[in-house]
């Protein structure tokens, strides 16, 4: 049945309405996705076009104090994966991973990542040139060796506690390195460019690029010299006296610039993952805690001449031992030293004596200072791992307790606790918080950016009773049991300890950790150094081990900062088997014969050249030196005098 033409009109009518709505349905749809998701829209467009190469910014420098470079980058090649190039992941990742050393299938994920670009980690990053070479030979389609940064340490191991190290992404993981990661790290930069499906660069599209910010570089307190001179030493007595650990500090005592910091074990920052974990993870001069014998009394003596509760001119009797509520407390020196007055207490080291300073502080007062020279909390050293130490609560503290906190035993400290707190001793009365980050300076320009003030956090005792510290302690030096450390022509304070070790609960009758801290000149320090050897073997004897270690490191630090010598020195106070010092004679002029009948065995003789004459001499007269070193005389029958012949290398 055909329809009528009323009905197709009726029809078409329909038609156009719903062809009408969905027109403009259409429309609607178009503009609404052109014009409120358009933006959007082509955003993502953009960023699934968009391919980002990251430029690294290159970590800033670590220095010295003197400028000396003690951390920089060198380049070092990386390898690379361009995944959207790469024709056979497969055979690619089977020869990377054979070259790189990784699995197969760790190499397959990388490299067929969703981005423009992927390093091969980690054994692809930073590797030697020869094997950087081996994998161009391969000529693998997507895969390229580029240029990256590696963290360089050119003096080995030297201040490697303090440094730190890097990790794979150059981010500092520790020591320096990661306290001020932010700072040295920089921002990165990058080039950004629209891609084809291919890799390439979309017609009509640009690239942009954006300038990395460069880390800035970071002068250290740390001297190289003085570091260097530490380190030599310590491995002397490493070698020497096998203990288990050795640490050594030395510091400006009069701002709390740290001019070395070094401790043993060592290790290299640039091969840290060959060492244990123990070697690299603490620095033992700031984590380390125990008790520290002897040098702390440098403490009680300090508080009670600034309270006026002892003279150093008054009389003591030191029988050996003392009695404090029940309990025997006994003297290095088992059958005591006698009379002497306190300033003699000092020298000897007493513990009876610095119990009577303790107990005439009381409790209060005694643990005031205490607290007021930093112990009990962490100094604030710019370093990471720091320790507290421990300190008797309060309520615990009884009149045991008392005399035993006051010649140090008992208490817990660090390393950098006791520096900090002898400086402020000896320096006047001023505890300054310690660092190691003396100025920071953009690398391009070498301007400074900022310069690390010195940060003295109280005044602890007056200058005249630290006046009265530094002049106790140079006798201790001259006259009393730091005898060893005694530099001629310098005026040296100082102060042994000798504390045993607390195991598993229990004071060890064989383990001790033996220190010494002196500082010079005396008059006006300059330098302070603080040593500790923990467990050495053979005679455990702060006095014996640890006071030779320091003035050896004293003795070059000395000179090398030129410090003039001192005339007005305390003369050294001589027991059975200390070398004196003795003054070389003027021997130019005189036959052999008559330097063997003068020479009273004060010296040895080593002869240069032919003849009987003496026509020079080397350490050249007037010069003081131990008994029984060696003069060097250089002879000959002309009579001339002449400059000694250079040893021969």
């Amino acid at each position: 049945m055909r329809a009528s033409n009323v009905t197709v009109r009726r029809r078409l009518f329909a038609a156009l309405i719903i062809g009408t709505i969905l027109f403009f349905a259409l429309v609607v749809r178009l503009a609404y996705v052109q014009i409120w998701m358009g933006p959007r829209l082509s955003k993502e467009a953009e960023e699934s076009w968009r391919r980002n190469i990251e430029v690294t910014a290159k970590r800033g420098e670590l220095l010295d104090r003197n400028g000396v470079q003690l951390a920089y980058n060198i380049s070092t090649p990386t390898v690379m994966a361009i995944p959207v190039q790469i024709k056979d992941p497969q055979m690619t990742a089977a020869k990377l991973a054979a070259a790189l050393d990784l699995s197969e299938a760790e190499v397959y994920k990388q490299i067929t990542v969703r981005k423009s670009q992927a390093y091969i980690k980690p054994g692809g990053r930073k590797i030697s040139q020869e094997k950087a070479q081996e994998i161009r030979n391969m000529q693998l389609p997507g895969i390229v060796v580029t240029e990256d940064n590696k963290r360089y340490y050119p003096f080995g191991g030297l201040a490697a506690h303090v440094l730190g190290f890097t990790g794979i992404d150059n981010q500092g993981l520790t020591g320096i390195e990661l306290k001020y990661d932010k700072l040295l790290t920089g921002l990165n930069g990058g080039i950004s460019y629209l891609a084809q499906a291919n890799g390439k660069l979309m017609p009509g599209s640009t690239d942009t690029y954006k300038e990395p910010m460069d880390g800035l570089n970071l002068q250290l307190t740390i001297d190289s010299n003085i570091q260097a001179i530490m380190e030599r030493e310590l491995d002397q007595a490493m070698l020497k006296y096998q203990p288990k650990h050795i640490v050594a500090i030395a510091m400006d005592p009069n701002n709390g610039e740290v001019l070395a910091m070094g401790s043993r074990p060592g290790y290299e920052p640039s091969n840290y993952k060959q060492y244990p974990v123990e070697s690299y993870n603490r620095n033992l001069p700031i984590w380390m805690t125990y008790e520290p014998g002897s040098t702390f009394k440098i403490i009680t003596l300090a508080a009670a001449l600034q309270e006026n509760k002892v003279k150093l001119t008054e009389g003591f009797h030191d029988p050996g031992s003392i009695e404090v509520a029940g309990a025997r407390l006994r003297c290095w020196k088992r059958q005591g030293h006698g009379s002497e007055t306190f300033q003699q207490v000092v020298e000897n080291s007493c513990n009876p004596g610095f119990v009577v300073m303790g107990q005439r502080l009381g409790t209060d007062l005694l643990f005031k200072y205490i607290h007021d020279f930093g112990f009990g909390k962490k100094t604030g050293i710019d370093l990471g791992g720091e320790e507290n130490g421990i300190l008797f609560k309060p309520s615990r503290v009884g009149p045991v307790e008392l005399a035993t906190t006051s010649f140090g035993q008992g208490v817990s400290v660090t390393p950098i606790q006791q520096i900090t707190a002898i400086s402020a001793a000896i320096n006047g009365g001023k505890l300054y918080q310690p660092h190691v980050a003396r100025a920071w300076y953009k690398p391009e320009s070498g301007e400074m950016v900022q310069k690390v003030e010195p940060t003295m956090v109280r005044q602890v005792i007056s200058e005249a009773t630290s006046k009265q510290v530094r002049e106790t302690l140079e006798s201790v030096v001259a006259n009393g049991t730091g005898r060893n450390a005694f530099i001629d022509g310098y005026r040296v304070g100082g102060k042994t300890g000798t504390a045993q070790k607390v195991i598993n609960g229990r004071y060890s009758a064989d383990e001790h950790i033996v220190s010494f801290i002196g500082f010079a000149p005396a008059d006006d320090p300059k330098v302070v150094i603080y040593a500790a050897v923990d467990d050495p073997q053979g005679i455990q004897f702060g006095g014996l081990i640890a006071a030779p270690l320091v003035k050896s490191m004293m003795e070059d630090t000395l000179r090398y900062m030129k410090v003039p010598p001192r005339k007005d020195q305390l003369d050294r106070k001589y027991v059975y088997g200390d070398k004196r010092i003795v003054e070389v004679p003027n021997l130019v002029g005189m036959t052999v014969t008559d330097i063997y009948e003068d020479l009273n065995m004060n010296f040895q003789l080593a002869k240069s050249g032919t003849g009987k004459t003496v026509i020079n001499q080397v350490p050249k007269p007037g010069t003081r030196v131990e008994q029984g070193s060696t003069i060097r005389i250089y002879l000959s029958d002309t009579g001339v005098p002449q400059e000694p012949a250079p040893p021969a290398s």
